[in-house]
């Protein structure tokens, strides 16, 4: 199962679909991705939701270590190198792709 949550009206949804649905492509993965938009604190925390956008393969976070971070309405960033961005890096998609996704 491969999820992606955002919050209404996130600025990086879009492009985050679009990504992955690239890298789904170019590695010939064959899967319906859901998208979950969350609305309210009390989802967030039901759903474990540390920001938007927040890509998941079987339950699984892409980035390694977000189950510590805090859970609710907030827009995210993840590290690329040197920089901050709102959409997660193709690399750690494709490296959550091989460890999560049967």
């Amino acid at each position: 199962m491969i999820e992606v949550l955002t919050v209404p009206g996130c600025p990086h949804a879009e492009e985050t679909l679009s990504l992955l649905e690239s890298i789904l492509a170019e590695k010939r993965v064959a899967a319906a991705v859901t998208h979950v938009v969350v609305t309210d604190e009390q989802a967030a925390r039901r759903l474990r939701f540390p920001g938007s956008p927040t890509i998941r393969f079987n339950g699984h976070d892409v980035e390694p270590g977000a189950g510590a971070l805090e859970f609710g309405l907030a827009c995210r960033v993840y590290r690329d190198g040197d920089a901050l961005q709102g959409v997660p890096p193709a690399a750690l998609i494709r490296a959550a792709l091989g460890r999560y996704h049967a």
